[in-house]
C-alpha cells in the first residue's frame, strides 16, 4: 500500500496547476520541491496512525529516497557520487519538514509562505505572492488529510484536493 500512497504524492505533485498558476519552477529542483512537499503532507498525517501508520510512513519515506536514487542514476550521476547526494536529499528533506511543520503550526501564512518562498521558488526569489498561494493550498491539503480515515490511507487510498481554488467567472451578459 505505500507504493499507491507515494504514486498519489508524486502525481498530485505533477499536477500542472502548481507550475502554471502557482509558478512553481518547471525544473528538477521545482519538481522535488513538490514531491517533497506532498511527501511531507502525506508523512504528517501517516504519523498520527499509530504503529502501523508510522510504519507505513518509514515505507513511503523509504520509497521516496529509492525514488530519487534511481532518478538521479537516470540523470546520469556517477554510482560514487549518488549517495553523497541522497544523504544531501534527505538531509534537506528533513530541513523542510522542521520548516513546514512550524509554519502549519504558526497562525497566519507568514512563516509558511516563507519556508515555500525559501526552498521551492528560491532564496531571495520574487514569487509574486506565489508562495501565499502555495501556503493556502498546503493548509487546506493538510486539513483534507487530517478529515481522510486513517485506515483507507494505509489501505492504499489517499486523495488531494485541487491544487488551487480556481475563482469563480462572472459569465459576460450580452
Amino acid at each position: 500500500m505505500p507504493y499507491q500512497l507515494y504514486g498519489a504524492a508524486v502525481r498530485q505533485a505533477r499536477s500542472p496547476a502548481f507550475y502554471l498558476d502557482g509558478g512553481v519552477p518547471d525544473t528538477v529542483e521545482g519538481r522535488f520541491e513538490m514531491v517533497a512537499l506532498h511527501a511531507w503532507l502525506l508523512l504528517r498525517r501517516l504519523r498520527e496512525g499509530g504503529e502501523a501508520g508510522k510504519a507505513t510512513g518509514q515505507k513511503v519515506f523509504d520509497i521516496l529516497f529509492d525514488d530519487m536514487d534511481q532518478t538521479l542514476r537516470e540523470m546520469g550521476v556517477g554510482d560514487l557520487s549518488v549517495g553523497k547526494k541522497i544523504k544531501a536529499l534527505a538531509s534537506s528533506f528533513y530541513g523542510r519538514m522542521q520548516a513546514y511543520d512550524g509554519g502549519l503550526q504558526a497562525s497566519g501564512d507568514e512563516l509558511l509562505a516563507g519556508a515555500l518562498l525559501r526552498n521551492v521558488y528560491g532564496e531571495g526569489a520574487d514569487s509574486g505572492g506565489q508562495a501565499e498561494k502555495l501556503a493556502a493550498y498546503v493548509r487546506r491539503a493538510d486539513r483534507d488529510l487530517h478529515d481522510q480515515a486513517i485506515a483507507e490511507m494505509l489501505a492504499g487510498r489517499v486523495v488531494f484536493g485541487t491544487p488551487f481554488q480556481q475563482a469563480e467567472t462572472v459569465p459576460d451578459t450580452i
